[in-house]
């Protein structure tokens, strides 16, 4: 029986700063609007043709690996989370593993949407629990603006998103008072529609339906958010399940030392932060610089809390994400 380890940490994001004023002059919003809904400042926007979900997840992996100290040649799995892949078929994985020059691993694409990195963890830590896997690359990385409803008829929506990759190496740790110690996962697929992108899907109309209509009004298109709804969800689920975490480990809320949660909204992470009673020091927050990045926002967050020394060896760390689906996780780590 082994444990698994986060060995390496890294992240990629585009050069291009779009700030909340930038977004004033194609959208009817501003500024305090914006952050008074979500907390967000800037987020980043790739250059159409310099960057791909699967290219920035490969930058971010670039990263991670070499800080784990593992040869290439030894990651044993590739786990991509993303809800933007570059193709509708095949997934980002592959393409990972071609473009990094990997040995004929296998490559496994996870569609969780903001719960996307922290499922891809939970399952790469039981590959490497049950002996099968020694290291496994595991990335989340989304291209949100290229799909967004960038007019006033989605500003709800389009302020949100950013671009941006994170990846992370799990290793094998043969000390079992170290590493990752638990992953729990969650669903409810009745509210599978609050939060959601319809189309292009097989369920809604046949391809040569969509071809030819090209209705440019058709909202489908473009992702939906029942955002009140979405919100009062998130703070109940986040709750429940880091409680969740933290009791299947004979923990309390004051062994935490850091909590990283899913960048989906400012107002969210002050909420579960007030209620758990948590210092400004226990909690990282970087949605005002990115947004939220989805799958790629807890490996982003993840990896500057350690760059900047927030996270230190012998510290208790906890991941948390709640988003489409719906879905919910949490990770609790002995770093």
């Amino acid at each position: 029986m082994y444990h698994s380890k986060i060995a390496g940490l890294g992240y990629y994001v585009p050069e291009n700063i779009v700030t909340n004023d930038d977004l004033s002059k194609i959208i009817e919003t501003n500024d305090e609007w914006i952050q008074e809904r979500t907390g967000i400042q800037e987020r980043r926007h790739v250059i159409r043709g310099e960057d791909t979900t699967t290219t920035m997840g490969v930058k971010a992996a670039k990263i991670a690996i070499e800080r784990s100290g593992v040869a290439k040649e030894d990651i044993d799995f590739v786990i991509f989370a993303t809800l933007s892949p570059d193709y509708y078929f095949p997934g980002p994985g592959v393409l990972v593993q071609r473009d990094l020059g990997l040995r004929t691993v296998g490559a496994l694409d996870v569609r969780n949407q903001c719960s996307g990195f922290v499922y891809a963890i939970s399952i790469a830590d039981q590959y490497i629990k049950t002996g099968m896997y020694k290291n496994v690359l595991v990335i989340g990385s989304e291209l949100h603006s290229t799909g967004l409803d960038m007019t006033t008829r989605g500003r709800g929506v389009s302020v949100i998103f950013g671009d941006g990759a994170g990846a992370a190496v799990l290793s094998r740790e043969e000390d079992l008072t170290k590493g990752i110690l638990s992953t729990h996962l969650h669903s409810e697929g009745q509210h599978a529609e609050e939060l959601s992108l319809v189309a292009p899907g097989m369920g809604k109309r046949w391809v040569t339906d969509i071809i030819a209509d090209n209705d440019p009004n058709d909202e489908s298109y473009y992702p939906y958010m029942n955002g009140q709804f979405v919100f009062k969800n998130a703070v109940v689920r986040f709750s429940e399940v880091i409680n969740e975490g933290l009791q299947a480990n004979n923990l309390q809320v004051s062994d935490i030392n850091m909590l990283v949660p899913h960048q989906a909204n400012l107002r969210i992470s002050q909420f579960i932060q007030q209620k758990f009673r948590l210092t400004d020091d226990q909690v990282f927050n970087n949605i005002q610089k990115y947004g939220n990045t989805t799958a790629a926002s807890i490996p982003i967050a993840l990896t500057e809390a350690w760059e900047q020394g927030k996270i230190k060896s012998g510290d208790l760390v906890v991941l948390a994400a709640f988003g489409s689906g719906f879905t919910w996780g949490s990770v609790i780590i002995r770093w």
